[in-house]
Order: structure tokens, then sequence, then C-alpha cells
């Protein structure tokens, strides 16, 4: 039987561990990942954990249970929250219902009424899992989906094929309701089928009811704060919000990765979404799908199950290369997204293309000097070395004037392809580190700040929290929270060896408006209070 995983939230650690103790969480369908001392430990908690239950008190020091509620429903919308609290008061119980908790208990917790609890819970966890699971249902929506009509619609207004003038009647006679939003953003759904088909999940036995399941989760997970309208075209999801002013593009990645990993829990499948940048008008949707289309791109790069957004992966974005030919651009995917297999194919369809057409060498010479300027673009465009591409020679058309035939194009073309693909490795990683030197060099000028949230330094770095979170684990190995935290404490210590400043002044001094939460975590790091550390110091001294 799979287990339902649950977190215990309370500052009062035998009350934890008299939960834990006393319940029977297997026999009841759960098994506890993990306790929080309040509600800060358990944000960040949750982020490692990934619990589907959260049971926590109400009154904790430093965040109380129903702000990491709040907050827990917006990072993860999917999670069950029970409430436990000593205070049976009419207020709590009004917030509780706002916030959508899912139950509500008061202490001392009985076993048998909490056991009632898990009951409930479970069933209503089973019951979404199963509809989201059910093969029947999701046939039912696999043979009644959208009409065609309404459908087509959608793909050529993203492929640009819809003209101005026709917009406004098209959207009548289909009674489309887009229109509402002051801004809109396209994006793609990957998908990676599962190899495995005997893994005891049904829905993996029938592939094609596979994007009908994820089409749901996204339209689930999007439509409390967005409007947005799912395309299937021959199995590929195309993705269309539309987002009023007020709202930007970093809150919509957000609930994008909370798509993500609901379908790693619930349908265990890895997906990556590609999003595009805002635009202004419907019609310039096409701009945002081509965006969408290149930030799926780099899901090698980022990784799958995630939400890629192209101004983070492409933050200075010059100018947007797009080659007018098949051949052209799947040389330009290769080179930017492949290895040297992959440009390999791509770089021998061309040779084949030039090979079949039995043309003038002159005209292979005027084909070349086409795929010579777009090489060119690409240099231009990320700023590489045309010298270590091409060579130390300058004359471009005198290096084309010696490819005679296809076996030297395809050898030359080979070679340059990969020399680019080389550069452009190095540049991001290279773009990938100096964005994390940035950001620690940001948070060592202002770790004094109490505010210094994620948000704040992504705001300063001009990327998404959600990009940002990513590399910045990937490359430090540690939770933006958990380095700052980490500074922090470093500079505490430095104050109390060097200063007599009292212990309120220090923490004031290091980013701490709470005096006694500064003392809590640094006892958690430490094992000591700030005052005995000082005073071991002056003893050993």
């Amino acid at each position: 039987m799979e287990l339902y995983k649950i977190m215990l939230v309370d500052d009062e650690e035998e009350v934890r561990e008299s939960i834990i103790r006393k319940v029977p969480w297997e026999e009841n369908g759960f098994m506890v990942v993990g306790s929080a001392e309040n509600g800060e430990d358990a944000l960040e908690k949750a982020e490692l954990l990934e619990p589907d239950v959260v049971m926590t008190d109400i009154r904790m020091p430093y965040m109380d249970g129903l702000e990491m509620a709040e907050r827990m429903r917006k990072l993860y919308p999917a999670v069950k929250i029970i409430i436990f609290s000593g205070f049976d008061e009419f207020e709590y119980a009004k917030q509780a219902i706002k916030l959508n908790v899912t139950e509500y208990i008061l202490k001392p917790v009985n076993v048998e009424e909490l056991t009632e609890i898990l009951h409930r819970v479970k069933e209503n966890l089973d019951r979404e899992i199963a509809e989201k699971r059910n093969v029947d249902s999701l046939r039912e929506t696999f043979y009644h989906n959208l009409p065609v009509l309404r459908e087509r619609f959608y793909m050529d207004l993203l492929k640009g094929r819809i003209k101005a003038e026709d917009m406004d009647e098209l959207m009548k006679e289909y009674q489309i309701g887009m229109n509402r939003g002051g801004a809109w953003v396209a994006g793609i759904i990957e998908i990676t089928m599962p190899e495995n088909q005997n893994d005891g999940l049904t829905i993996h036995k029938e592939h094609e009811l596979i994007p009908i399941s994820v089409r749901r989760i996204v339209q689930e997970t999007l439509e409390p704060r967005f409007l947005p309208v799912i395309i299937d075209d021959q199995g590929t999801l195309n993705l269309i919000v539309a987002m009023e002013q007020n709202q930007d593009a970093a809150e919509l990645i957000d609930i994008c990765n909370a798509v993500c990993r609901s379908c790693k829990r619930i349908l265990k499948l890895d997906i990556a979404i590609g999003i595009g940048s805002r635009v202004g008008q419907m019609l310039e949707l096409r701009q945002s799908y081509r965006q969408a289309r290149e930030a799926l791109g780099y899901k090698n790069i980022v990784g799958m199950g995630s939400a890629i957004y192209i101004q983070d992966v492409e933050p200075t974005q010059k100018a947007v290369l797009h080659f007018d030919s098949k051949s052209e651009s799947e040389l330009l995917t290769a080179v930017k997204f492949g290895g040297q297999e992959e440009i390999g194919q791509a770089v021998k369809a061309i040779a084949l293309k030039m090979d079949e057409a039995k043309v003038h060498v002159r005209q292979y010479q005027t084909y070349l000097i086409g795929i010579m300027n777009c090489l060119t673009r690409i240099i231009q465009q990320y700023e590489l070395l045309p010298a270590e591409v091409f060579g130390k020679e300058a004359d471009y058309f005198g290096i084309l004037s010696g490819l005679n035939t296809t076996e030297n194009v395809q050898q030359w073309l080979f070679g340059v392809c990969v020399r680019m693909s080389e550069q452009l490795s190095r540049k991001r990683n290279t773009t990938t580190q100096n964005i994390i030197q940035q950001a620690k060099e940001y948070i060592l000028e202002n770790y004094g700040d109490p505010d210094l949230s994620v948000e704040k330094l992504c705001s300063y770095l001009h990327i998404s929290p959600a990009y940002f979170s990513t590399i910045f684990k990937k490359e430090t190995g540690q939770t933006y929270v958990a380095y700052l935290t980490d500074v922090r404490m470093e500079k505490a210590v430095e104050m109390l060896n060097h200063t007599d400043e009292k212990t309120y002044v220090i923490a004031a001094a290091v980013g701490y408006t709470e005096p006694n939460y500064f003392s809590y975590v640094f006892k958690k790091k430490f094992g000591v209070a700030p005052t005995r550390y000082r005073g071991k110091k002056n003893y050993e001294s």
C-alpha cells in the first residue's frame, strides 16, 4: 500500500513526539516524513520533504500556523492542512475556513478523534488521485474533447496563421473568451512517457490517455489564478494563459512548477513546461509560442520536472534567430542543445539535401552563403569568437570557394558547429556562475536587511525566483534560505568574538528584527545560545 506523507508542526517537542508515538500511522495509510518547530522551519522543510498532509498548531513563535497555512497553500496547492489548537475561538476557525483548511481540531489531540480525521483525509486523497488516474473517466474525456474548430483556431493563433481583420469574427463565432486578459503568455508542455508499463499504474498502459490526465491537472491548478486554455496538438500540449496586467510571470512560473510536482506525485511522470514572454496582444502570441519552444530546448540543462521561462535561460534576448527552412531549424537546435551526434545528424541531412539537388556548384555555394549567414548571426547574438569558430581565416568567401564537394561541406560544417556548440556551453556555464556570484555578493552586502527575501534578490538580478532557486541549489548545494542563514550566523559570530555589543544589537545587525528568533536560529546552528557562546569564548581566553 502506498503511504501518504505527513509532516507535524508544533513548537512543543513533547507534543510532536507524543502524537508521533501514539498514532498507528501506517495502519491509517500515512508515514511521518518529518516535523518542524515553527512555520518558518516547516516551509523550508516542505520544499525537501514534499508532504501530502501538514498537521500544524496555530500559536507558534516567528510564524503562526495560519500564516504558514496561507503560504503553504500558495506554494503547494494540493497539500492538505490539518489545524490543531488549544484555543476554541471563532476567529481562528473562520480564518481556517477562509484558507480552505481540511480539518480543525482542538488540543489535547485525542488518538481516536485524530484517527477518524486521518481516515477522512485519506479517503479524500484517494478519491482525488483515483479521479485523476481513472481510465474510464479519462477515456470519456478523451472522446469528448474540445470542438475541433476551436482547437484549430488556437493552433492557428499560436502559429501566426490568423489575420488581424478576421480575429474578432472568429472569436465571436467560436465563443472565445480569452480576450478578457490584459496580457497573454504561451507555453508548451512536454511529457516524458513511461518506459515501464508494469509499474502498477493502469494509465501507464494506455499512453493516449496520459495527456488528458496531465491536461486536467494543469487546468485545475491554473484556473484559480489565471484563465488558461490547453490545446492537444497530436499529443503535444500547448498552453495559452490570459493574465491581468498586475499579474507577473513569476506567479505563473511558480504555479507551473506546482503542476510539474503534481504530475510527478500523482501520475509518476516527468513533465517540462516551456514558457514564452508576456505579450500585450493576442495576435502576438506566435512570438511567445516560438520563445516557449526555445525555452523547452533547455530542459537538458535545467532538468525535467520544472517550468522553464525564456527570460531566465536567455535573459539578454538581443534578437531571436529563426530559420525559415526545416533543415536550418534542426541545425540551430542541434548546435544550441545537442551533442556531437545530434550535430552530425543535422549536418548530414543538409549534405544529403545538397547531394540530392543535383545542381551547379554555384548554387551549392549560394546555399552555403545562406547557411554561413545564419551561423554568423548566431555568433553575433551570443557574442562568440569568430576566429575560434572558423579558424584564423577571415576571408569567408575564400572558405566557401574551397568547399566544392558535399563531403568537404559536411566535414567543414560539422567542425564549425561543434566548435560553436562548445563555446555556447562554456558561456552558458559562465552565465550561471556569474549569476550565483552576483547573488552571493548581494547577500554579503545586504544580509542585515530583514526583508532580504528571494523575491527581492531576484528582482535585483532580473530573473524569476523559481529559476534562481534551481540553479542556486545546483551550484551551491544549499537552498537560498539556508545559505542566507549561514552568512548571517557567520557575521553574528564575528560580532560576538570581536565586539561587546548586546545580543539584540547583533540580531538587528544581521537581519533579525526578533531577538528571540535570532537566539533560536543561533542555538539551532551552533548548539548554544549567543550569550553562552560569548561567555564560553571569554572563559577560554
